[in-house]
């Protein structure tokens, strides 16, 4: 494989975490009988200009197909974080009434009703069919696409505009072509209009140890530096960015036409220095950066593996969030339903189905209050705090949290 930026062969890997089933592909129980399809799940970093990325063994019209599974208003505190990023950038863009704004993986439509409620045109781009259905039921308009340069030339809808603001949250590691997908965004960015895009910050990710957030969903890791680089030379310049705290680290990048002639605009801000001298004394320019990840996830999973397999037989132990990162970390770690019964969900659309390679059944929360384990293994991590405050408020029985990444924690 080469380097799907700067086509530099790939010949350093960065973790190896076996081969795993996509992580979003929960199994009905009719296809627990059939045969599944694991993929390598192997991680390489481009010497050359530093992106990490993993091949696409799996496809993205793979993956993001119709029952396409992860729904983003199952979430409250993510439904908080898009009205919050709506309440900020409508009042630092000055957007209005006769704004534009588009949204590329829009999902169900958690973000862009934020923008509805202001009557702000808005028009949200997403694959799945499933998605759309359920954001036209909050009043969004969703083009059923994959986002590309046909898609914002008009080639896919035979309509082009333009928007004063094209956003996305999570969606630029979904891009297997990421050259395309960033053109793309200047096609469809009006002279004087802006790009923000939300994404894991691979500095953070090594950092904390957080190797779960590796999945065949995510082809691109990226640091600050790199996405710099690819914004660039695709004609379009990173002039801000903001340190967030979600998924255990994340960036928002705010960008422009790169011959926008606002020169303000075209100045660095100083949060952007300061998180470029972060990256650097971190060490992403050198090579032992990448190298440090591997024997931290090795040892996460013995130290979990070790205290689930000395839970007494008379104990119960459940899961709680069917995450992405959850089947990421229970197919590395080897968990299978002998050892974990349960994972419990909110999500209607993952319930009464199987976790992907462990085979585990997810459950509602109602019942997993009728089983009252004895543990409870908090796998969507980054929603520890709204997790652990919704359980306390409807538990009858005692029990015990349990977060095992980046460390176990048994609180």
């Amino acid at each position: 494989m080469n380097c799907r930026f700067c086509q530099a062969p790939l010949t350093r890997t960065f973790i190896d975490l076996g081969h795993q089933p996509p992580a979003n592909s929960f199994l009905t129980a009719y296809q627990l009988c059939e045969p599944e399809t694991h993929y390598p799940l192997k991680v390489y970093v481009c010497t050359n200009c530093w992106l990490v990325q993993i091949p696409e063994s799996k496809k993205a019209s793979e993956i993001f197909r119709d029952d396409y599974v992860y729904m983003s208003s199952t979430s409250e505190s993510w439904v908080q974080h898009a009205r919050e990023y709506v309440d900020m950038i409508v009042e630092r863009l000055g957007l209005g009434r006769d704004s534009r704004v588009l949204e590329i993986g829009s999902n169900d439509g958690y973000l862009l009703q934020w923008f509805n409620k202001r009557g702000i045109d808005c028009l949200g781009v997403d694959p799945s069919i499933q998605c759309a259905e359920a954001a036209a039921k909050v009043g969004i308009k969703t083009s059923p696409y994959f986002f590309r340069t046909e898609w914002a030339s008009g080639m896919v809808t035979g309509i082009r505009f333009q928007y004063d603001l094209i956003c996305g949250i999570n969606v630029l590691a979904h891009q297997p072509d990421i050259n395309d997908f960033v053109r793309g965004l200047k096609i469809a960015l009006k002279p004087g209009g802006t790009v923000t895009m939300e994404f894991p910050s691979l500095q953070r990710l090594v950092a904390g140890g957080l190797w779960d957030t590796i999945y065949h969903e995510h082809y691109s890791y990226f640091s600050f530096v790199t996405v710099n680089q690819i914004f660039w030379q695709n004609g379009l310049y990173v002039y801000d960015v903001d340190a967030l705290n979600t998924h255990g680290g994340s960036y928002r990048i705010y960008a422009c036409h790169r011959e926008n002639e606002n020169v303000e605009m075209l100045t660095k801000s100083q949060g952007a220095f300061d998180v470029l001298s972060n990256e650097d004394r971190a060490g992403v320019f050198k090579g032992w950066f990448y190298t440090s990840l591997a024997p931290r996830a090795q040892s996460c999973r013995r130290e979990f593996m070790n205290w689930l397999l000395s839970i007494p037989c008379d104990q119960v132990v459940v899961g709680y969030g069917a995450a992405a990162k959850a089947n990421t970390f229970l197919n590395y770690c080897g968990v299978r339903a002998d050892m974990l019964p349960f994972v419990a969900d909110k999500s209607p659309q993952k319930v009464g189905k199987f976790m992907p390679g462990s085979h585990i059944p997810v459950i509602s929360i109602e019942q997993m209050m009728k089983i009252q384990p004895d543990y409870i293994v908090i796998l969507a991590w980054n929603l520890k705090e709204e997790i652990m405050e919704e359980l306390k408020a409807c538990r009858e029985w005692e029990a015990k949290f349990v977060v095992a990444m980046p460390r176990l924690e048994v609180i």
